[in-house]
């Protein structure tokens, strides 16, 4: 199977006219891909979920395909770490690009062309399990060519209680507990923040009898109805853009919204204003620490904004969690989290534009669920789960954990 699909792809690739140049390859690929039969593009496809069954059992999170930095090969992500599959097929740059395109319909094949970048999910039967397995992809142009990143996603979700968050913590991100307001998830890309999101999803699926609304780019874990009823809105297909997304949300009488990522001034602007209208709503940012978050959003917005947004955010905000995921002494990975909850000092801090003020707070509220990246860190490595290096590089403060370190 694998070596037919391989040759599928060489006599396709052959075909490109020599005189075809740069991103012209791509574009002969996506208008002539239908010269394959049905029976060749089942080929081509059954390779592809090869690979991918490949990746899960290797345990990798990612998997690269395509591209001039590619160099021919596979590679995956394990436990943190990029590396080349030698076992699996070599792919020439315009087979790579061929068995990408044949992944995607004619719409995302015209939107990749004309964007430059497609961000869409991936789905196939894996028959060992008899179960559909789900992916994150995005595919985009390295010099001139296709290449592709394709994360798995869990096929479980983590339950919340295992991501060892103080009880009052999780409390606050209860919409049982506090019926309105924006709560936060941040972190660099692959730091864990769409598991944590739907952990929090799962865990009002499982008691709360609301409506949550999903907007994201692409919806990953897809949820099953329990006691809540959800609904997934992928940015692209569903609805055009996260900001369109939140405002027609209004109308579908949510209780809970979840934005998947706050990326430009308008999708803030818009969960600042549907949080003023009484909803619960949770987002992710692509920040390293609770301070950062917040003067983030405040920056992203125009200058004659800031100050109204400011003060908005500072009546709206309850929670924010920044994590990372830090290597383990095991050789996985294990998550370290800083939380902020925000408090009456904490609102004032923001309004009056103190954020440097908040780490402190952060650090003296452990008792109201709050916990710094330091401190978090500190617990991971006393009790050996993480080595003393990887807390230290992993910290947002070194000297502070140098601090703990000594004291502890």
């Amino acid at each position: 199977m694998i070596e037919q699909a391989k040759q599928i792809l060489s006599t396709f690739a052959k075909q490109i006219p020599p005189t075809v140049f740069g991103p012209e390859r791509v574009r002969y690929i996506i208008e002539n891909i239908d010269r394959m039969t049905q029976e060749e593009k089942i080929h081509v496809l059954n390779l592809a979920n090869y690979i991918l069954t490949v990746m899960l059992e290797r345990n990798a999170s990612d998997v690269e395909i395509g591209g001039f930095g590619a160099q021919n090969f596979i590679w995956f992500r394990i436990y943190g770490k990029k590396e080349r599959i030698k076992e699996l097929p070599q792919f020439t740059i315009d087979e790579a690009s061929t068995l990408i395109v044949s992944l995607l319909n004619k719409n995302q094949s015209q939107y990749l062309l004309q964007n430059r970048n497609l961000d869409f999910s991936y789905t196939y039967k894996l028959d060992k399990i008899s179960r559909y397995v789900r992916f994150r992809a995005d595919a985009y142009f390295d010099l001139d060519s296709l290449s592709l990143n394709m994360r798995a996603i869990q096929a479980a979700v983590r339950p919340i209680e295992s991501l060892d968050f103080h009880p009052y913590a999780i409390k606050t991100m209860s919409h049982n507990f506090i019926k309105f307001g924006l709560s936060l998830i941040t972190g660099i890309t692959g730091s864990g923040k769409s598991s944590t999101l739907d952990a929090i999803i799962d865990f009002h699926n499982q008691f709360d009898p609301c409506h949550i609304v999903i907007i994201a780019a692409p919806v990953e874990y897809v949820h099953t109805s329990k006691v809540s009823i959800i609904k997934h809105r992928e940015v692209g297909r569903d609805v055009l853009s996260f900001k369109e997304g939140v405002i027609q949300s209004l109308r579908q009488d949510p209780d809970i919204i979840v934005i998947g990522e706050m990326r430009d001034p308008d999708t803030i602007l818009a969960a600042l204003e549907v949080t003023d209208t009484g909803h619960k709503v949770f987002s992710t940012l692509h920040t390293s620490s609770a301070v950062e978050s917040i003067d983030r959003i405040i920056a992203e917005v125009n200058p004659a904004e800031q100050e109204r947004v400011r003060n908005r955010l500072a009546d709206v905000l309850i929670s924010v969690v920044s994590q990372k995921l830090v290597p383990s002494l095991d050789g996985k990975r294990v998550l370290a989290k800083e939380v902020l909850i925000v408090t009456p000092s904490v609102k004032a801090a923001i309004k009056n534009n103190n954020t440097s003020e908040i780490y402190m707070m952060i650090n003296q509220g452990g008792q109201q669920g709050m916990v710094t990246m330091e401190q978090d860190l500190l617990r991971l490595f006393m009790e050996k789960r993480i080595s003393k290096e990887n807390a230290i590089a992993y910290s947002n403060n070194k000297t502070r954990i140098l601090q703990l370190m000594k004291g502890a």
